[in-house]
């Protein structure tokens, strides 16, 4: 059975995000818990109740034949972000998987990003779906991709 990850979550962000180079492990911590999200490569910035926000540095592993950041990286970013903004937000023992993701391309990607999202705050463990957008921005602040993703919650035990 899978288990809630928000407690997690919560006990690492506490206990290593505010120490010199914090953020790095905690994402570091995180890809172990979800191997493919760790492959991404980015940083977790900021984490908060319906709130986080995540850095991915431009590299050539995830550039496409136009040298800009490639669309499915620009959707995991998203993934990820609004994941995150979610399940450090879940009432403890209550679990959440993605069923849906949808993303505007609105400009090339290159330079260093960063996603935000802001989200409700569930306050029942009850089996429900959330829509949760996330927006990502280049360096200069410009909007170049908009995620939604579709997000089933529910107790520990669906």
């Amino acid at each position: 059975m899978a288990r809630s990850i928000g407690p997690n979550l919560r006990y690492y962000w506490r206990k290593v995000s505010d120490r010199p180079g914090g953020k790095w492990l905690f994402s570091r911590i995180l890809g172990l818990i979800v191997p493919y999200t760790g492959s991404l490569g980015s940083t977790v910035q900021l984490l908060e109740p319906g709130h986080c926000v995540v850095t991915l540095p431009d590299r050539r592993r995830i550039r496409n034949h136009l040298n800009s950041v490639h669309a499915i990286a620009l959707c995991n970013l998203g993934e990820k972000t609004t994941g995150l903004a979610l399940m450090n937000s879940l009432p403890d023992n209550t679990r959440g998987i993605l069923t849906g993701i949808s993303a505007d391309y609105l400009k090339k990607a290159r330079g260093r990003l960063t996603a935000e999202c802001y989200c409700d705050i569930p306050d029942s463990k009850e089996k429900c779906e959330y829509t949760i957008k996330g927006d990502i921005r280049d360096a200069e602040g410009e909007l170049v991709a908009s995620v939604r993703a579709r997000w089933l919650i529910g107790p520990e035990t669906y």
